[in-house]
């Protein structure tokens, strides 16, 4: 009984956070209504500041945002509800539309066809969703498995033995899917460009060579960094060095 009391006891401020949470929501979404979209873009900041996240909040973010004109704190706020559900069509339809009013229309490199549908199939769903599929069909082929060894009509057992087996390589593809999205999502650092036009550099040195200039709204790899500085790369493979000042964290 003690236990259960100390666990309540844990379990109250953060039901106290999301009640907050919920309620500041609600007034963004009224301010969004009602046309006061910095109100709102501050209330749902106060939100993520608490260390929630979701699709919907980061999208209403970037909606609050792109009403203002500002384009780059809305593609930045759109990309991070795209990493939490990229295959959210508002979430991708809005992101194309903000992107068509910056400054910098970047080529990417062509990819080859089955890299293009391995990278549409990993971003269909969510890691969760991904993960909820996966044991949704593993759960499936565990009671094919089951129908195959308790029944006694051959036709049963057949369809549970094809079944299960099925299912099961379904989950096993469900679960590597999910797994290479995480790691991806993990691993795969990138930012958006925050200042009206930055020159990239050859080297992390503000005497180095000019390379190339982007604008502010354009979306950047992050491939390394040294003090003050950020390696990045651009989708046509252009590589060069910017300031961490420069760029906000996707």
């Amino acid at each position: 009984m003690k236990k259960v009391l100390l666990f309540i006891l844990l379990l109250l401020p953060w039901i106290g956070f999301a009640a907050d949470n919920e309620i500041t929501i609600a007034k963004a979404n009224k301010a969004y209504t009602e046309g006061y979209y910095a109100n709102a873009a501050e209330l749902y900041k106060s939100v993520v500041a608490t260390g929630f996240e979701s699709a919907d909040l980061y999208y209403n973010l970037g909606n609050a945002y792109y009403k203002q004109n500002d384009f780059a704190s809305a593609i930045l706020y759109y990309e991070k509800a795209r990493k939490l559900d990229p295959g959210n069509e508002d979430v991708n339809f809005n992101l194309k539309i903000a992107n068509s009013k910056i400054t910098d229309k970047i080529e990417p490199i062509p990819e080859l066809f089955y890299k293009r549908w391995a990278k549409k199939v990993v971003e269909s769903f969510s890691v969760d969703r991904w993960s909820r599929i996966g044991l949704l069909c593993l759960f499936l082929g565990l009671a094919g498995g089951l129908f195959y060894f308790i029944s006694k009509h051959l036709f049963i057992r057949k369809a549970g033995f094809w079944l299960g087996i099925v299912f099961v390589l379904l989950s096993l593809f469900s679960f590597l899917v999910a797994w290479q999205s995480y790691d991806e999502n993990t691993h795969r650092k990138e930012a958006i460009i925050f200042s009206p036009t930055v020159t990239i550099k050859s080297s992390p040195d503000e005497k180095s060579i000019d390379l190339f200039v982007l604008h502010e709204g354009a979306k950047v790899e992050l491939i390394d960094n040294i003090g003050t500085w950020y390696e990045i790369r651009i989708a046509n493979g252009s590589v060069g060095w910017v300031t961490v000042t420069s760029v906000e964290k996707i």
